[in-house]
């Protein structure tokens, strides 16, 4: 079956209307959770789907739902889900009749659209000439300020020189913001508070835009403080009509990355919206949009509102709008790709309760954010739980690769109220089970819980302002869950029985050795525990927490039932357990050994595995203390190394574009 256009003529004026036409083959250009997305849209709709994969997606789930799947290259993005020339020929190869790239990767580049097209194929998007107008920052501004859009006050020109850049700034006021032109998703993005700050801020800018970009050209706006990211969804047909399904509230982020979404915004009333809606919708209309797209704005506590970007593509966040408008976008997708009309007017169009979708990372929370990668080995999806959805790609045993995004799945909670979706959310993330790598997962709980976002008052700044107060702060696991977290080390059976005790076969009761003390090492950070194991003479086994320096020693606990909570996998020397709603990973020490003291020794090693983005040292060169040495680039994300003490560099083993291992070293500064 195949995706059919209403029956309307076109208008004259209509740009490329042939390119909008039905198909019933459609590939999906991207991969993971975003993929399997796509295919479920695509089922409903009766279409079938065609996905790509790389070395490293196999036997990813994306692959395994898809009518077909054809290989496009090696795990790096670059050679595959960023090669046009491989997607084009997986077009060819698979007889697909249309494309949709999802989000993130090639969705919003106009080069890929357009040999989409020259293939013959049907490109489930904007065109290119719309991508192209909104895909630079600087032009997009231009074009909106001339369509009567309000923005941000700031400096979009050509000369691109430091002292023009300076002298811009000083005419903008601090604190402002330094942007990649051509980018999103937070790559070369700056905030600068004071002057002296601003020449390094556009040296980091401009270097991580041509990384990610390959464009150095910047941006300068006012840092509109205490604000809130405030985008909403339009959707335009070939018919030249344009409708929005009003706004999502994005200001819970990190390093201007989204966490949390939410619709409607809890700041946004009727009015408001009525305003925003018909600003998107007037910005839409100027470029002659055809497809789903986002209008993303920045609304000051005074109620202003100012056009930041246009994202030409489905957003990441689009199923909060889905659960409150009733809507199917990557169906509506499909159906404007084909030609069709809008099936509502602007008056027709209207929500009911709220919802709320967080971002499921792999990521170290303590370790500022840093990304994570490794094999999840024991996954537990709550989407069971009514008014629970949750996108993603993951069962026991997926790799997570440093190659892409660390974002593993989205969970979202639709409830009549904000209040109750709020606490169906809460609830679900402590059912959520996520086992091997480090997640954000209690992060997300602690954001949900704090009064300041409860009370609808969390801005663009939450995070960085409560940080320091706490909000990444790592919980200490419990006595009860060390103590369990000991006995599943030693491979201690436990049967569970409606009388709460061991089974009575020895067998199953027995430890793996004869063991009194153990000692749980925290895998990533410098912290252990000591657990006293001792068998009783009625036969079951008594646990209790040795005192240190942080810890009083626990009275003797009698293991009988497993906490109904208490979830483990053991795998290679280590143990990861879920367990109170939060998830460790610790590796069984000997006790008697001696852990020597962290030192600064001046090794400088990979914290996570990455490509090598740059080396800003040489060999023999003096360094100072905080100095950056070199950035790591992982999961869409760049990691700063830096010199742990005034030195010379000595013994650099890497360069740039080697791709290191975790822990592997890089370099070493000398005294």
């Amino acid at each position: 079956m195949s995706v059919t256009a209403s029956m309307v003529t076109p208008p004259k004026s209509s740009r490329s209307f042939e390119a909008y036409r039905p198909f019933r083959r459609v590939l999906i250009a991207n991969r993971g959770e975003i993929a399997c997305r796509v295919i479920r849209a695509a089922r409903a709709c009766g279409l079938e789907t065609v996905a790509v994969y790389s070395d490293q997606d196999r036997d990813s789930l994306h692959v395994c739902m898809a009518d077909k799947a054809i290989y496009i290259g090696p795990a790096q993005a670059s050679a595959s889900y960023l090669n046009i020339e491989a997607l084009c020929a997986a077009i060819k190869k698979s007889g697909a009749d249309a494309v949709h790239p999802g989000y993130g990767f090639l969705a919003e580049n106009a080069a890929f659209a357009q040999a989409v097209l020259d293939c013959g194929a049907v490109w489930v998007g904007p065109s290119p000439e719309s991508i192209t107008s909104m895909g630079n920052k600087a032009r997009a501004k231009e074009m909106m300020l001339a369509a009567g859009v309000r923005c941000i006050p700031g400096y979009e020109g050509l000369d691109q020189s430091d002292a023009s850049l300076i002298k811009q700034a000083a005419r903008i006021g601090f604190p402002l913001m330094v942007k990649a032109a051509a980018g999103g998703g937070g790559r070369g993005m700056r905030l600068v508070t004071a002057p002296e700050h601003l020449q390094e801020a556009l040296i980091r800018a401009r270097a991580e835009s041509m990384q990610a970009f390959n464009s150095d050209e910047l941006i300068l706006e006012r840092a509109i403080t205490s604000a809130r990211h405030v985008e909403i969804q339009i959707a335009g047909d070939v018919f030249g009509q344009v409708i929005h399904f009003g706004e999502r509230d994005c200001s819970i982020q990190r390093r201007h990355q989204k966490l949390i979404e939410e619709s409607p915004s809890p700041v946004v009333d009727q009015a408001l919206r009525d305003r925003m809606g018909a600003m998107a919708v007037q910005a839409a209309r100027s470029i002659q949009y055809v497809g789903v797209g986002t209008i993303e704005c920045l609304l000051s506590e005074e109620g202003e509102f100012y056009f930041m970007e246009m994202n030409t593509r489905l957003q990441v966040e689009h199923a909060v709008t889905e659960a409150i408008y009733g809507v199917d976008l990557v169906a509506l997708q499909f159906d404007l790709a084909a030609g069709g009309a809008l099936a509502h007017t602007q008056e027709q169009i209207c929500f009911e309760g709220h919802a709320i979708e967080v971002r499921l990372t792999a990521e170290d929370v303590a370790a500022g954010f840093l990304p994570q990668s490794g094999v999840i080995h024991r996954w537990q999806s709550p989407e069971h739980l009514e008014g629970i959805r949750v996108d993603h790609c993951l069962k026991n045993g997926t790799p997570v690769s440093p190659y892409y995004d660390s974002m593993i799945a989205k969970i979202i909670a639709v409830g009549q109220t904000r209040e109750q979706a709020i606490a169906k959310l809460s609830g679900a993330l402590k059912q959520c089970v996520v086992l091997g790598i480090p997640t954000n997962l209690s992060f997300l709980i602690k954001c949900l819980q704090h009064p300041a976002f409860v009370a609808g008052q969390a801005t663009t700044d939450f995070v960085e302002q409560h940080l320091a107060k706490g909000l990444a702060a790592q919980s200490e696991p419990s006595a009860h869950t060390l103590i369990w977290a000991a006995v599943e080390s030693q491979g201690l059976v436990v049967k569970l029985m409606d009388s709460d005790a061991f089974a009575s076969d020895t067998h199953e009761r027995r430890l793996s050795s004869v063991i009194s003390r153990i000692r749980l090492h925290d895998h990533l950070h410098s912290r252990h525990w000591d657990i006293a194991l001792q068998a009783r003479p009625d036969g079951l086994l008594q646990a209790r927490l040795l005192p240190d320096a942080s810890h009083e020693e626990s009275a003797w606990m009698v293991l009988q039932s497993k906490p109904r909570d208490f979830v483990a996998a053991c795998t290679q020397g280590l143990i990861h357990i879920f367990a109170e709603a939060c998830a460790w990973t610790f590796k069984l020490d000997d006790p008697r050994v001696v852990r020597p003291a962290l030192a600064s020794n001046g090794l400088i090693r990979a914290p996570l595995g990455a490509r090598v983005a740059s080396v800003m040292v040489a060999e023999g060169e003096a360094v100072k203390t905080g100095q950056i040495l070199a950035v790591l680039e992982a999961m869409k994300m760049e990691h700063s190394l830096v010199a742990p003490f005034d030195g010379t560099i000595s013994g650099l083993l890497t360069q740039v574009g080697t791709q290191v291992r975790a822990g592997a070293h890089l370099m070493t500064v000398v005294v």
